[in-house]
């Protein structure tokens, strides 16, 4: 292209034309006017610097030109040394001052080149070395011995609630491991109460309770100095007032006795005998003949037969109304005892007539020997000597089924009852009476 001042250039181009020379676009060539400021700071060129003009002699290139071999330098290992073919330059460290450049037209720091990372790091970015090691932590023997029990404790409570989860869940039909979730009901359920326990104490068997009863291995009965009731029983009233005046004689002998043998002694009642046939349940006997009743724990009075008696015969009456009287304590003595209890059981399981005839024959001859027995510890108290002696063995000797109007054979013949009232009456003792062991023709 033609410049505007043709004059100034240098050459031709074989075609009439100029052309630029070489430096002509550069600062300080042809092409630039310089100041006289720049002419004095432009470094002149050196021969060094100049190239030929003109593309020079051509080269084979078909083999290597001896000329162009070189050997390569090895890249320096140190950042600071410089060469041909160093490559970038280092990193500049950090904190280090920076230098501006010169000789240069650009003002300002060094140019980032080469490093593409935050140059502010310092220290080498590698190390061969390895890493500190902390040395391990030393524990005293009672943390080790109280994490050791914690472990223990921890391992033993999971052990035991893995079982119970094991047992709870046991059968797979009946407590399957996922159950469905129940709606809790807006009113609470009712808390079933607490089961009652029933312990069913072993009872004893009746012939036991008849036959090994403790009552027979307790001793004699006491004298307790009782003397006979200075009462005339010749009413009604008089009669009942007798009767209840000699009531604590028969306590007071019975009641060590009884509770003795582990029983609970518990004194009867004494009333007057009542019409007959009142109800059914009602404890009744017959109309002259006085009786115990279980039900009630009292001793029903004759009252009647006693006064007409006393009218005849006022000893005999008396010695009449003691024996009595003691025969139906005797029977408050089995029932205090649970044998009066056991004999009804006995009698009432049978099915031979017979056998129920003598089951209560053994607990009406029982309560005869009872009585004599208290009647034989308390004999001088009451007087039971000379007439009055003779008296209650001949009205002992002379009593029984064998004067039954029926013939009833329920309370022993004339002769088992003396076989039982006469050696109790001696002995003092209940230990003669033990009228369940005795053979049948004892009992008769």
């Amino acid at each position: 292209m033609p410049e505007d001042n043709p004059s100034d250039s240098a050459g031709a181009d074989g075609g009439g034309g100029t052309r630029p020379e070489p430096g002509h676009f550069l600062p300080g060539g042809t092409g630039d006017v310089l100041t006289d400021s720049d002419a004095a700071a432009a470094r002149p060129l050196t021969g060094s610097r100049k190239q030929a003009v003109g593309l020079g002699k051509a080269r084979d290139i078909s083999g290597p030109d001896p000329g162009l071999r070189r050997v390569a330098r090895p890249l320096p290992t140190d950042p600071n040394a410089t060469g041909e073919y160093s490559g970038p330059p280092a990193a500049p460290l950090a904190g280090a001052p920076l230098t501006p450049l010169t000789g240069t037209r650009r003002t300002g720091g060094s140019r980032p080149v080469g490093w593409h990372s935050n140059p502010s790091r310092t220290g080498a970015q590698f190390t061969t070395d390895a890493p500190p090691v902390k040395p391990p932590r030393h524990y005293s023997r009672a943390v080790i011995a109280g994490l050791s029990a914690l472990v223990l404790i921890i391992l033993t409570g999971a052990t035991i609630a893995g079982f119970k989860l094991i047992d709870s869940y046991g059968n797979p039909v009946d407590n399957p491991m996922s159950r469905p979730s129940i709606k809790k009901s807006e009113a609470p359920l009712p808390v079933p109460p607490d089961p009652t326990v029933t312990i069913t104490k072993q009872g004893v068997p009746d012939t036991v309770r008849l036959q090994q009863n403790k009552i027979y291995t307790v001793g004699k009965l006491p004298a307790v100095h009782c003397t006979e009731p200075s009462i005339k029983p010749n009413s009604q009233s008089a009669i009942l007032t007798y009767y209840r005046a000699l009531l604590p004689c028969l306590n007071k002998a019975w009641e060590p006795l009884v509770t003795k043998a582990g029983y609970t002694f518990r004194p009867p009642k004494v009333v007057l005998q009542s019409n007959q046939g009142a109800s059914p349940d009602t404890c009744t006997g017959e109309s002259d003949v006085a009786y115990y009743c279980s039900d009630t724990e009292s001793i029903n009075i004759s009252w009647k037969s006693d006064l007409e008696w006393y009218k005849d015969d006022p000893l005999g009456a008396r010695v009449w109304m003691i024996d009595t009287f003691a025969h139906e304590y005797g029977h408050h003595v089995q029932q205090m005892t649970e044998m009066i209890t056991a004999s009804w059981s006995r009698q009432g399981w049978t099915k031979s007539n017979s056998m129920k005839l003598e089951w209560s024959r053994r607990r009406e001859l029982q309560a005869t020997c009872f009585g004599a027995a208290f009647l034989g510890a308390n004999k001088q108290a009451l007087g039971l000597s000379g007439a009055k002696l003779d008296k209650w063995e001949w009205e002992t000797q002379h009593s029984g089924d064998d004067y039954n109007p029926k013939k009833i054979r329920d309370h022993g013949s004339k002769k088992s009852q003396w076989l039982w009232a006469g050696p109790a009456f001696q002995s003092t003792s209940p230990a003669s009476c033990n009228t369940f062991t005795a053979s049948a023709t004892k009992v008769s």
